[in-house]
């Protein structure tokens, strides 16, 4: 370990020196009066070509959130986000509560309206300076971050830094918050030192020994194992080794949610969520799943099941409330435990018999899922408004390995074939919309050279913030194909209206408060306004056609398009 002596000139440029040495990629920025240090200091540097995290610019705090998870969610290392004070992050907030709920590990910052009245470099000097003071800022969200803190001086600048991203990387994942208050940053100094190690490093928990064997033994005297996961696909090199455990014991899997956590091709593979399969499971793993059934609709496992929670946090310790039952707990990084439970399986005696037997099964099963998956489809094939099973049927039949889709809401996952892990992210659980334009960019950011597909309801590309999306497109050159599925209404709303009064005043009236976003806006025209190729599809007809001219405007011409699907 040796330390590094730079000249700077002030605590602004040390940070944005420190973060480019610890391998920071992307500082994304929606500034304000509190950025000026940040500002100045990143123009010498640019100027005099030292190293930064290269600078974005998001003309709105939701779009640069998700830029930012979007980027993480790929490359699975924590970037940058400042946004302006207290304005910066409240509007910042939906953001955070869905990279807490996905385990993105983020540095969420924010300037902090300067301490002094007077005196100091950085001091009050605008009206706004009184009214945005908070007691304290990190109480805004404290309960989406794993740790925050505000820099008091730039002499505990590498602690400070080094501990927020320890921490955000640590498992489980998430992002922290950092303050920056002005007359910090802008104090003058001449040179700033560091050590070119890490003070600290992310810890990772691991299951014991005596968990692992025992879990194997019930595994191995199992009649009707299954597995069900929404998220063990944010780990890809887990995503080989669950195939490998499932075909070692030809045990159905149940995979959906927010990652590809198991090849949808795959004979083992059994759709979505588990429902009357867990009724006649006698071992239930959950590998990375907040919500493995739903109680209000009767599924579960029956009471001698045992349900083995496999996972950084198996008992989703930020949940006010879950009473999912975790009767074995093997806490870790999912693809160590595993390959460990892959190496004690190997000790003990399998019925190869009942194995055989249970691929028989699973595979019937998985031709049955998948036949009446394309039934649907086919069967909407001639339906006006579109059929969401249409529309993503059409788009399978085009994908090709190089496409990746980002979807909040629209997409029927059950029309898609993916078999990779960087084939397709789904939005958050925590469910605050405004996710899917940003992070599209993100994405694309962090694959530029794969085709980046943006499936996003019309709600919410309208909370995404589609112009500032659509700006840092063209400013950055990140083609993007955007797919707004256009029912005028916030299903979410009808739909949890529905459910709780089946036959209430909505069902009976024409009344929809709060659902209704009709008449819909021509979402077309907002891409064109961004020099982006749009396009009203309406036929059923017409779909594969428009998304042929769609993927030619992002493939060959380079630049953004957006699909607005007409549908039910």
């Amino acid at each position: 370990m040796t330390t590094k002596q730079v000249p700077v000139e002030s605590t602004a440029e040390a940070y944005i020196e420190l973060l480019a040495a610890r391998g920071v990629d992307y500082f994304f920025g929606n500034g304000g009066t509190d950025f000026g240090p940040i500002v100045d200091a990143y123009a010498k540097r640019l100027e005099q070509e030292l190293p930064v995290p290269k600078p974005v610019t998001v003309p709105h705090e939701i779009t640069a959130m998700a830029m930012a998870a979007g980027y993480a969610m790929v490359k699975r290392k924590p970037q940058v986000v400042m946004v302006h004070t207290i304005p910066g992050t409240a509007n910042a907030t939906g953001g955070l509560i869905n990279a807490r709920s996905n385990n993105v590990p983020m540095l969420f910052s924010a300037g902090r309206t300067p301490l002094t009245e007077t005196g100091l470099k950085g001091s009050r000097n605008g009206g706004i300076h009184w009214a945005q003071e908070s007691r304290d800022q990190g109480s805004m969200v404290r309960e989406w971050v794993k740790w925050d803190y505000e820099l008091r001086d730039g002499v505990d600048l590498e602690g400070v830094v080094d501990r927020a991203l320890a921490i955000t990387e640590s498992e489980p994942q998430g992002p922290v918050y950092l303050s920056l208050p002005r007359e910090v940053l802008a104090k003058e100094i001449e040179s700033f030192s560091y050590s070119d190690r890490p003070r600290m490093q992310p810890n990772h928990a691991m299951a014991t020994p005596e968990s692992i064997k025992e879990v194997a033994q019930l595994l191995a005297k199992a009649k009707n194992p299954i597995a069900v996961t929404s998220a063990i696909g944010r780990d890809p090199e887990a995503v080989p080794l669950l195939v490998k455990l499932a075909e070692t014991l030809n045990m159905p899997v149940y995979a959906g949610g927010t990652y590809m956590n198991f090849p949808v091709t795959h004979p083992l593979h059994q759709g979505g969520m588990a429902g009357p399969a867990l009724s006649e499971a006698d071992v239930v793993l959950v590998f990375e799943q907040d919500v493995p059934w739903m109680p209000s609709s009767g599924a579960g496992p029956n009471e001698n099941a045992t349900v083995v929670g496999v996972g950084v946090d198996p008992l989703f310790t930020n949940f006010p409330l879950r009473s999912f039952p975790v009767h074995i707990n093997l806490t870790g990084i999912s693809r160590y435990t595993i390959d460990a439970l892959l190496n004690a399986l190997s000790a003990e005696t399998l019925d190869q018999a009942a194995i055989a037997a249970r691929g028989e099964k699973a595979a019937a099963n998985h031709d049955k899922v998948r036949a009446a998956a394309k039934e649907r489809a086919l069967k909407g094939k001639d339906e006006r408004p579109l059929n969401k099973a249409w529309v993503s049927y059409c788009f399978e039949q085009v994908r090709d390995e190089n496409m990746t889709f980002i979807s909040e809401l629209g997409l029927d996952y059950s029309q898609m074939e993916f078999t990779q892990p960087n084939q397709y992210y789904g939005v958050s659980t925590a469910g605050v919309l405004g996710w899917g334009v940003g992070a599209a960019l993100g994405a694309k950011l962090a694959m530029p050279d794969r085709t980046v597909i943006a499936s996003v309801g019309d709600g919410s590309y309208m909370f995404g913030v589609p112009e500032a999306g659509h700006w840092v497109s063209r400013k950055m050159n990140l083609p993007v194909l955007y797919v707004v599925w256009n029912n005028s209404r916030w299903n979410a709303v009808a739909s949890a209206t529905r459910s709780v009064y089946p036959d209430g005043w909505q069902e009976r009236t024409s009344h929809k408060p709060f659902s209704d976003l009709s008449p819909a806006l021509d979402f077309e025209m907002l891409c064109q306004a961004g020099g982006g190729y749009g396009e009203r599809v309406e036929d059923p007809a017409e779909v594969p056609a428009a998304i042929e001219r769609a993927l030619h405007a992002v493939r060959v011409e380079k630049r953004q398009a957006l699909l607005n699907i007409v549908g039910a």
